[in-house]
């Protein structure tokens, strides 16, 4: 992105991380005005084609990393099967609910919650708490399954929930895979692994 707007390559980086907090809240509400407002930090000058690339390369990035792992979908398929009821819990910026109703998860959820626009995100309980009421759910009853990021998991347990680790192996987490959960709790190394759980 930095290249197609001419930006400074480590300036246009560090905006781009120091604005994630903004982008999960929907503050940023969409990849071009995140793209716009680091340009006008950066005084960088802003070109509205050169913003339509680099915001596509955006786009077509996310798509390209929503890619369901391998057990992903025969396991939600199966909670499904078994009559339990599934919502995402998403920290994630405007583009994702987008490219989410383009996967082959979006028909197996019950319901979602997504941090970007909703305007809060994880670890704050009132995210939690939509979870639960579009699920109609008590906490107690709710196994919560993360990958520890945002401090997810010591939210959950907050909420009333049960949180169990997904452990991700090194290399193949989010970039933005930031203040995780320091968890000594119940941990699972596959998705699959959660079929044993509920039953």
């Amino acid at each position: 992105m930095a290249t197609i707007l001419t930006a400074p390559t480590d300036d246009f980086v560090n905006m781009w991380i120091g604005t994630f907090n903004q982008r999960m809240v929907g503050e940023l509400h969409s990849p071009d005005g995140n793209i716009e407002y680091i340009c006008q930090k950066l005084g960088v000058p802003l070109d509205n084609d050169r913003i339509k690339r680099a915001s596509k390369l955006r786009f077509d990035f996310g798509i390209s990393t929503m890619i369901p792992r391998a057990d992903a979908i025969t396991t939600v398929s199966s909670l499904k099967t078994m009559d339990y009821k599934t919502c995402l819990v998403s920290n994630c910026s405007s583009e994702a609910p987008v490219i989410w109703n383009t996967t082959e998860f979006a028909p197996l959820f019950d319901a979602t919650v997504f941090s970007c626009l909703e305007k809060v995100m994880k670890p704050d309980l009132r995210i939690y708490e939509l979870a639960l009421t579009r699920l109609d759910m008590r906490a107690k009853d709710c196994l919560y399954v993360g990958d520890g990021g945002n401090k997810e998991l010591s939210g959950a347990s907050q909420a009333g929930m049960h949180p169990v680790l997904l452990k991700i192996p090194p290399g193949d987490g989010d970039a933005y895979q930031v203040d995780m959960d320091p968890w000594d709790g119940p941990a699972i190394s596959s998705l699959s692994e959660v079929l044993e759980l509920v039953r």
